[in-house]
């Protein structure tokens, strides 16, 4: 009996510590967001309780759901590319001739900054000096177009380098992942026949599911929640053409000094990406998860 209370004891001294930490960093915060979503407060002076009319004013904001339109494109980019990345890392782990220096080069987006990147990709974009309308003059186009400027292509623009930023981290997941598929399997395809596209399709890719799962809530949860690449190349401008649901919430705190309306939004955006992720959960579940749920 003292046995058992003793573990339980030391069962108790690690845990309490990090229900500790796991209520005061992510909960509490979480709760104090929806909390001020009730209050109309500068950030400075006196809090003033209002209810819900930050929520009910923002189910009426056409800025705020054109930037939750953009927000959600930018997870349907998301979840495409991952096919992309899947493709790169079926390659890499086929042990090609050259694989470990482009398993080296893939990283290289990982090393660097937000802003880093923001600035290489403004250089990138550039109208007039940039490499990406200089190559296209040299293929014969003589209207270039004003990458980051027209309000019609800068939020597909501002998408390359987004997807470009996190592909190293996806192909990194997925490599790892084909690493564990067991071996004898794959040798007993190719025993039998099977063509190197049959056994990725076959075995490789179904054997690593579950991994592919939680890559597709990474990216939309990721997407929807989306700020610093953005906010430091356009600023969600021109004219909101590239506003998400996150810069426009450091707008209205920040900028429009109205940190109620902008706590009625993070607590918002919490919402939705919760919905996202169990409307994924839900879409990607087995037969077996369906019976056991």
């Amino acid at each position: 009996m003292d046995k058992v209370m003793s573990n339980k004891s030391m069962i108790a001294i690690y845990v309490i510590p990090a229900l500790f930490l796991l209520l005061a960093l992510i909960y509490m915060p979480i709760i104090m967001t929806g909390y001020y979503g009730l209050m109309k407060w500068d950030g400075v002076g006196k809090m003033s309780f209002i209810g819900l009319h930050n929520y009910a004013e923002l189910l009426k904001d056409k800025l705020f759901w054109g930037s939750a339109k953009h927000s959600f494109l930018l997870a349907i980019f998301s979840t495409i590319s991952l096919l992309g990345y899947l493709l790169v890392a079926l390659v890499l782990s086929a042990n090609i001739r050259g694989a470990n220096f482009f398993r080296k080069i893939y990283l290289i987006p990982m090393l660097l900054s937000s802003v880093a990147i923001a600035q290489l990709w403004l250089k990138i974009f550039h109208p007039t000096n940039g490499v990406l309308n200089a190559i296209l003059t040299s293929l014969g186009v003589t209207h270039t177009p004003e990458w980051l400027s027209n309000p019609s292509i800068v939020l597909y623009a501002i998408f390359m380098p987004i997807l470009w930023q996190y592909a190293g981290f996806y192909i990194l997941i997925y490599y790892a992942a084909l690493k564990n598929v067991p071996t004898s399997l794959i040798e007993a395809a190719r025993i039998d026949g099977a063509s190197p596209w049959r056994i990725a399709l076959s075995i490789r890719v179904p054997l690593i599911a579950e991994v592919m799962k939680v890559t597709v809530v990474l990216a939309v949860v990721g997407s929807l929640k989306y700020f610093d690449l953005i906010y430091v190349m356009t600023g969600g401008g021109p004219n909101g053409s590239s506003e998400v649901m996150a810069s426009y919430m450091y707008r209205k705190a920040f900028k429009g000094y109205d940190f109620g309306y902008a706590s009625a939004i993070g607590f918002f955006l919490l919402l939705i990406c919760l919905v996202a992720t169990w409307l994924i959960r839900k879409a990607t579940a087995s037969k077996d998860e369906i019976q056991y749920s």
